[in-house]
């Protein structure tokens, strides 16, 4: 099933199909007391870049694995480190694959529609690997190993976070390090569908949230809190929580050069979402689910101060599955600076949208496509990459 499809619908029909599927073919924020670390610019790049239309990309594949679903670097090495659903983690350096695993949880992780391994991020020291999977229960878990060259000690392994799932879907499973240092870990809300057991809405349950922790042990506890998290004091409320009301954010991102976070939370039926929690706004954000599907009704009214997409479309046109992406800050593609890389796992298209004056989103399709497009990576100059479920790494270059 795709991230946070209807559980009981295959990608055939609509969302929810098997992560090894192929369909296609290559060719502002409220609550809480304190803020995402401040960033060094406006949403868009200084001056008057061409229109997002007139932007020509292509693909080239760089490596063929077992259904890739993220891509990240290490501080201080040029290898792009690569997770496959089905456990393992390798290592692309000079365009060849190591030919040794850097991590291998092949007997341990679930591989139902919407588990695996989900997601990984380094230490911004570059000295650990965190790792996000569902074990084999179906739970997930988030775990640390120390490195050693290009692979983990294995007997390094320590455990951050165990959080039981209700359901098979709706795992989230990114992991990402922000400007500030901390750990960012997005769930979805459990999982089945239109969220049955409140999960999102509520401040009591990790499940439909992003949080935020420092990885250190503190105390009896495997990691810290920050101590400017929004419900640290709150009575009845989880501290780790960074925000609130996410459906499945499947990918997220932090723009490097304006420290903003963009969320590309999966929809229910009929609404794709993405958002931006701009660097310095407060924390503790409500994104709305399950009270609202993007910005439209779904359960009730919207609350109060309910952060509000940046863009979102509907499943008219056959989409099914934002998968969210990077801002593009590379030097090969200069008219895309400062645009959003996003897909959408039914119609494999990559697309863009630039933040205009006001609310005007400039939005362009970019003209390849990729089969079951599962996740975007940056490498450490900003250049863009794109993975498939089908196998492929691909790197977007200019059209």
């Amino acid at each position: 099933m795709v991230p946070g499809g209807p559980y009981h619908r295959w990608v055939a029909t609509s969302r929810g199909a098997g992560f090894g599927v192929a369909l296609l073919v290559i060719t502002a924020c409220t609550a809480g007391t304190s803020a995402l670390p401040s960033g060094k610019g406006s949403p868009a790049a200084a001056g008057s870049p061409p229109p997002l239309a007139s932007v020509h990309v292509a693909v080239e594949q760089i490596a063929k694995l077992e259904q890739p679903v993220a891509l990240v670097v290490r501080p201080g090495d040029p290898a792009l480190y690569v997770a496959e659903k089905t456990g393992r983690v390798l290592a692309i350096h000079n365009g060849r694959v190591g030919p040794t695993p850097v991590l291998d949880l092949s007997g341990e992780v679930s591989l139902g529609g919407e588990q695996g391994l989900l997601g990984i991020a380094f230490s911004p020291d570059s000295r650990y690997l965190y790792a996000n999977f569902t074990d084999l229960a179906g739970d997930t878990r988030v775990v640390q190993y120390a490195m050693h060259g290009r692979t983990v000690d294995a007997a390094s392994r320590r455990q951050l976070l165990f959080v039981g799932q209700p359901y098979a879907n709706h795992n989230g499973g990114d992991l990402v390090f922000g400007p500030d240092g901390d750990l960012y870990i997005g769930l979805g809300d459990g999982g089945s569908a239109g969220d049955p057991q409140d999960h999102a809405q509520s401040l009591d349950s990790l499940l439909g949230k992003m949080l935020r922790i420092a990885p250190r042990p503190n105390g009896d506890r495997p990691y810290a809190i920050p101590s400017d998290n929004p419900f640290v004091d709150r009575a009845g409320a989880r501290p780790e929580i960074w925000a609130y009301g996410l459906r499945n954010p499947w990918r997220y991102s932090f723009d490097r050069t304006t420290g903003d976070l963009w969320i590309g939370d999966v929809g229910q039926d009929a609404w794709e979402e993405i958002d931006r929690l701009p660097a310095g706004a407060p924390a503790g954000a409500n994104l709305g689910w399950n009270l609202v599907e993007g910005s439209h009704r779904f359960t009730g009214d919207p609350p109060d101060g309910a952060v509000v997409p940046v863009y979102e479309y509907s499943h008219a046109s056959g989409a099914c599955t934002v998968i969210g992406g990077v801002v593009y800050r590379g030097d090969e593609i200069p008219e895309l600076q400062g645009a959003y890389l996003f897909s959408d796992l039914c119609l494999g298209e990559l697309e863009a949208i630039r933040l205009g004056d006001g609310d005007h989103v400039e939005h362009a399709v970019l003209g390849p496509t990729v089969a079951d497009v599962s996740s975007f990576g940056e490498d450490a100059d900003g250049e863009v990459y794109v993975l498939s479920l089908d196998g492929g790494v691909y790197r977007l270059t200019r059209g």
